[in-house]
C-alpha cells in the first residue's frame, strides 16, 4: 500500500513540495464552505437578485478564473520544487566533476543528466556564459535576476485582477449612488405614494452599492491570500535556485575554466 501511494504521490519529500497546491485547496475549501452557507441563509441569493447591473456576477465570475489560474501556477511550481530539489541531490554530490551541455540538456562531469526544470535551466546558461566569457569570475546577477522576474510573472495577473476587483467594487459603489439618488431627482411631489415610491428606488441603489462593494472586496482579499501563497512558494523556490548556484555551480565552473578542475 505505500509502496502504491509513494508511485502515485510521490515520496514524503515530493509531497511536501506540493504544499503550495494543498494551501490552495485548503482556502478553495475553506471559501467554498462559507458560500454554501451563505446560500442556505439567502443572503447570496439577495445579492444577485438585488443587483440589477450584474457587476457582481461579474466579480464571481473573474474571482473564479483567476482563482483557478492560481492553481495551475501552483502545481507547476510544486513540480518546479521537485525538479530543483532532485537536481540540487545530484548537483550537491557531482558538483566537483563539472558541468557540460549536451544539446538542451545539462550534465554532470561524471555524465548525470539534471532533470528540466528552472533550476537546470539556470544551470545551462551559466555554463554557455562561461563558455563565451571564458576565464575569470563568473557573475550570475543578472541571469538570477532574469530567473526572478520570470517567476514573478507567474503571479501578476492575480495581483492585477485583485486590484481590479476592488475597482470594480469602487464602479459599483457608484452606480448604486447614482441609482439611489435618480427617484429623489424625480420627485415631483411629497405625497406619500410618491415618497414611498422614491424611498423603494433608493432602497435598490443601496443594495447595489453595497452588494457590489461586499463581493468586490471579498473576492481581493481572497486573491490576494492565494496568491501570497503562490509567492511564498516562488520565494521558496528561487531562494534555492540561488544557493546552489552560488555555492556549487560557479565554483566548479570556474574552476573548469580556469583549468583548476
Amino acid at each position: 500500500m505505500d509502496d502504491v501511494k509513494a508511485a502515485v504521490i510521490g515520496s514524503p519529500i515530493e509531497r511536501r513540495d506540493y504544499n503550495p497546491v494543498l494551501r490552495w485547496l485548503i482556502v478553495t475549501v475553506l471559501v467554498a464552505i462559507g458560500l454554501l452557507t451563505l446560500w442556505q441563509l439567502g443572503f447570496l441569493g439577495s445579492v444577485v437578485q438585488s443587483d440589477h447591473t450584474r457587476i457582481s456576477l461579474l466579480i464571481f465570475a473573474i474571482f473564479v478564473i483567476t482563482s483557478l489560474h492560481c492553481l495551475v501556477q501552483a502545481i507547476d511550481i510544486s513540480r518546479e520544487l521537485i525538479a530543483a530539489r532532485r537536481a540540487r541531490a545530484v548537483i550537491e554530490a557531482q558538483s566537483t566533476s563539472g558541468f557540460r551541455l549536451a544539446g538542451n540538456n545539462v550534465l554532470t562531469g561524471a555524465g548525470t543528466l539534471l532533470e528540466q526544470g528552472v533550476l537546470t535551466t539556470h544551470v545551462g546558461n551559466l555554463v554557455r556564459k562561461a563558455e563565451i566569457r571564458g576565464k575569470g569570475q563568473l557573475d550570475q546577477t543578472l541571469l538570477l535576476r532574469s530567473v526572478a522576474d520570470k517567476l514573478r510573472a507567474r503571479e501578476k495577473i492575480g495581483l492585477f485582477v485583485s486590484e481590479s476587483l476592488l475597482r470594480l467594487a469602487l464602479l459599483g459603489t457608484a452606480i448604486g449612488f447614482i441609482l439611489m439618488l435618480i427617484p429623489i431627482a424625480g420627485l415631483t411631489s411629497f405625497e406619500a405614494d410618491t415618497l414611498r415610491g422614491a424611498l423603494s428606488g433608493m432602497t435598490g441603489g443601496m443594495a447595489v452599492a453595497l452588494n457590489v462593494t461586499v463581493a468586490g472586496i471579498a473576492t481581493a482579499l481572497i486573491l490576494k491570500f492565494q496568491y501570497f501563497q503562490l509567492d511564498a512558494a516562488i520565494g521558496e523556490l528561487f531562494s534555492g535556485i540561488a544557493e546552489v548556484s552560488e555555492i556549487y555551480v560557479v565554483p566548479a565552473i570556474e574552476r573548469s575554466h580556469d583549468g583548476r578542475a
